[in-house]
């Protein structure tokens, strides 16, 4: 039994038939609006040749795009690894025996979870301006402010998947592993958050694909990531829509990547954790047999 017929029925013949016919609409209408609207900006003089030359000499990538998106991969990256940190962290916070732990990480959770990621960016980096840290420079507080906003926002998202992934479980595998002798802690981090991240794989590579998405926020304070640079260079150029179209198909391709890289990471986990049976030696078989 698949995932997909334990959550709605297989379609029938019919509903195939009528799911083709509703996608094939829904395309000629997607490409008809993309053909009027390329019509429009052709009319303005948008698609003109000079308009995106521009992005064909290195030296628009050199100076604004690489260093814009390089800078987007370091906040993304380390709001990644701070998010999976803080996720881990909380998530069997809330699946604590101690009732005071679980109030407390479920407090933390939801707190973050309510408060808007720019809101959270604007806030740290205003309070990073008043308050003197010797070990930061002031031209480090963007990227900070970035980076601790998307680590609170998605590592509570982080800790609520963990949490929903522990509990769809089957109940026997907590069972087993308390049968073996393994405490509730234990079972907790050896057999079920494992099996839990490799279930709820999907969803967190989407929260991954929202992280380097929400890096973009980071221009409001002053963050140079790819927006940022994109922007800059239609400034110096005049042609801001065509530097955020480049910008966007950037965007595009990583999120892509993104998305692809959750089945086979499923395949290789899956491999990993699901044993083969060998086959019995035929010597053996014959001794049983006699």
């Amino acid at each position: 039994m698949t995932s997909q017929s334990v959550l709605f029925d297989a379609p029938g013949p019919k509903a195939r038939r009528r799911m083709m016919w509703l996608n094939i609409v829904f395309g000629l209408v997607v490409a008809g609006i993309a053909v009027l609207v390329l019509a429009q900006l052709g009319a303005k003089g948008q698609l003109a040749a000079d308009l995106w030359t521009p992005f064909l000499q290195w030296s628009a990538w050199e100076n604004f795009l690489i260093p814009g998106l390089i800078n987007t991969l370091r906040a993304a990256g380390l709001a990644i690894i701070g998010s999976a940190v803080f996720g881990l962290v909380f998530g069997l916070g809330r699946l604590s025996q101690s009732r005071i732990i679980r109030t407390l990480s479920g407090t933390v959770v939801e707190f973050f979870r309510a408060v808007p990621v720019l809101l959270m960016m604007i806030f740290i980096w205003l309070g990073l301006s008043q308050v003197n840290i010797t070990m930061l420079r002031p031209s480090e507080y963007p990227l900070v402010a970035v980076v601790a906003a998307l680590i609170l926002y998605n590592g509570s998202v982080f800790a609520e998947l963990v949490r929903s992934g522990v509990y769809s479980l089957p109940r026997g595998q907590r069972e087993a592993a308390l049968a073996v002798g393994l405490t509730r802690p234990q079972s907790l981090r050896s057999v079920e958050v494992p099996q839990a991240l490799i279930a709820m794989l999907p969803a967190l590579v989407s929260q991954l694909v929202v992280i380097l998405k929400d890096t973009a926020l980071g221009y409001i304070i002053t963050y140079r990531e790819l927006l940022q640079e994109a922007r800059g260079l239609g400034n110096a150029n005049g042609n801001i829509l065509q530097a955020l179209a480049v910008a966007a198909v950037i965007f595009i391709v990583i999120n892509y990547a993104l998305t692809k890289l959750a089945p086979w990471v499923g395949q290789r986990l899956g491999r990993r954790t699901s044993g083969r049976t060998k086959a019995e030696a035929p010597s053996l078989i014959a001794a049983t047999k006699g």
